[in-house]
């Protein structure tokens, strides 16, 4: 979900692990040279999810890294089909109250642009999280833990995977 740290812990998680971090938005911006809500404006949501799988799929292709992806992106089957064969899916589960706290003050949420952004926030909570419980791998995030706290919650998740990463013993 917008506002779990994904960026902020993805960044974390790829120092590591010696990875690159890298954003499928930011990927996607870049390509477009727009922002995400510009292409939304534009294009509409159904033309800005086939480029977001498009650049999933090229950058789990050819890239050993540590993959953020919008809030929307994991909803697709296609999408978390394609994570779960080149990689890992790793869900940054936050509660609602955490989330509205982090993105309430924020206007680069394209998906809170209505008359009641708290209403669209849980809305989209309750339509997502159990399609974010499909994830390979859940992490519980906690209003208390910081940036590397939350890291080191991940490490802890990933090194039960030891095809993605070796426990350090």
């Amino acid at each position: 979900m917008m506002g779990a740290g994904k960026t902020a812990v993805g960044k974390a998680l790829a120092v590591r692990l010696g990875a690159q971090f890298l954003d499928s938005d930011a990927e996607i911006e870049a390509a477009a040279n727009m922002t995400i809500a510009e292409i939304f404006q534009r294009d509409g949501e159904a033309f800005f999810r086939d480029r977001e799988t498009e650049v999933i799929d090229r950058l789990m292709e050819t890239q050993c890294c540590v993959l953020s992806t919008g809030g929307g992106a994991f909803l697709s089957e296609r999408n978390r089909a394609l994570i779960s064969q080149k990689g890992v899916s790793v869900w940054l589960n936050a509660e609602l109250k955490l989330l509205w706290g982090r993105v309430r003050h924020k206007d680069t949420r394209p998906l809170l642009r209505t008359d009641n952004p708290y209403q669209t926030l849980r809305a989209l909570y309750d339509a997502r999280v159990p399609i974010y419980a499909q994830a390979d791998l859940a992490v519980m995030a906690r209003p208390e833990y910081s940036i590397d706290q939350m890291t080191d919650q991940v490490m802890d998740a990933l090194v039960q995977r030891p095809d993605v990463v070796e426990a350090n013993t």
